[in-house]
Parts: structure tokens; C-alpha cells; sequence
């Protein structure tokens, strides 16, 4: 189930659901997500869809990883990215591929290490992980040209709008569990902080707090 050719059909849904950057594809087509999952569930790695990772966490469906990191990018390279919810490590993966440098938030540990040693294995040294609460974001390391959340809050955390530099882009999941949830993309120029709302999505909650 991780021949090249499983790889390739992955692609080929996600060029017909609208992802048309041919860099992130050709990241997304060589990143062995199946390394992100227990073994249990690696021989459905490459479908298209999000997948249990334990401690009531998901690893995001491919669509949304390309579809959020396609929106991240899409005014040009970034040089310092926040992401909100490691997880797995399989959107920081991608994202340590694509800008200068990944400031990640994880509020589970267990989770947490196991990113870290995945990372290190595909030899991505651009990253920063802190064991702390996502939606606080990581005030000591921005502001940030990009912030991305792997979860979703009720309302947009100012903390995070706070971080994010002139220029900079936030993109979130916004909404109740169980509820519609919306994609939101947030710019900030110098006269403020411009919303928009992009598409119907389903995350896992954003919850405060830490996880030894």
C-alpha cells in the first residue's frame, strides 16, 4: 500500500479536488505518510481521508494538508511559520519542506515525541518543538509570517492574531465540535486584520491545557 503508484493516485484525487501547486504536490507525493500512522493503520495511509492517531487526535486528511498549506503559501514563500497542533508531525513535515523555518506547538506529549522522532528520520532539522498550550501560541519566537492550526477553536484566539506579523497570514478552522465548522483565512496588514471564510471542514477541538 506505499508503491509509488498508491502515492500517484493520491495525487491524482487531490489535482481533481483543486490542489494545483505543483510543489506542494510533489512534497505531499514524496512524504511517506504512512510513517505517521501506527502499523495497525499504515496500509491506509494514502487514502484520502483522516485517520486516528490516539490521545483523541486525527491525522488531517490529505486534501485539508494540501488545501490549508496551498492557502499558507499562496502569497509567496514564508520564512518563519507557526504551526498550532503537531500531532502527528505529518503537516510539519510538509510545511518544513516548504518555508525557512516551523515553530510548533503540542499540548500532548506523547504525541509530541513521537513527531519528533518522525521528523528526524526524514532529516527535516528546521523545526522547533515546545511542549506547551496551542492556542497561546509561542509569543517568545514571532511574530510569525504564517500561523496554521491543526484544531479548532469556537472564536479565533487573539493570542495568535497578536503573532502574526504585517504581511502574515493565520489560517484556522473555526467552530463547535459536532458543528459546522468553517476554514477561515485572517491577513494582517498595517490598517488591521482582514477575515475571510473559505469552506466547511471537521477538526478536533482546540482544548487548553497540557498533556504530560
Amino acid at each position: 500500500m506505499t508503491s509509488q503508484r498508491t502515492r500517484d493516485r493520491l495525487i491524482e484525487r487531490l489535482r481533481g479536488q483543486g490542489i494545483s501547486d505543483p510543489k506542494i504536490l510533489d512534497i505531499l507525493r514524496a512524504t511517506p505518510r504512512h510513517i505517521f500512522l501506527d502499523e495497525a493503520l499504515s496500509h491506509r495511509a494514502y487514502e484520502d481521508s483522516s485517520l486516528p492517531i490516539g490521545f483523541q487526535q486525527t491525522l488531517s486528511q490529505p486534501y485539508i494538508v494540501a488545501r490549508m498549506t496551498e492557502l499558507l503559501l499562496e502569497k509567496g514563500p514564508l520564512e518563519r511559520v507557526l504551526e498550532v497542533g503537531t500531532g502527528s508531525g505529518y503537516q510539519t513535515a510538509i510545511l518544513a519542506q516548504l518555508v525557512g523555518r516551523v515553530f510548533s506547538v503540542e499540548r500532548i506529549r506523547p504525541l509530541q515525541e513521537k513527531a519528533r522522532a518522525r521528523l528526524r528520520q526524514l532529516n527535516l532539522h528546521n523545526v522547533h518543538l515546545r511542549h506547551a498550550d496551542g492556542g497561546m501560541g509561542w509569543a517568545e519566537r514571532g511574530p510569525f509570517n504564517g500561523i496554521l492550526s491543526a484544531a479548532a477553536p469556537e472564536v479565533v484566539p487573539p493570542e495568535l492574531l497578536e503573532q502574526l506579523a504585517v504581511g502574515g497570514r493565520l489560517v484556522i478552522p473555526i467552530g463547535k465540535q459536532g458543528q459546522q465548522q468553517h476554514l477561515y483565512i485572517y491577513d494582517r496588514s498595517a490598517e488591521g486584520v482582514e477575515e475571510r471564510c473559505v469552506e466547511p471542514v471537521q477538526f478536533v477541538p482546540l482544548v487548553s491545557g497540557i498533556l504530560a
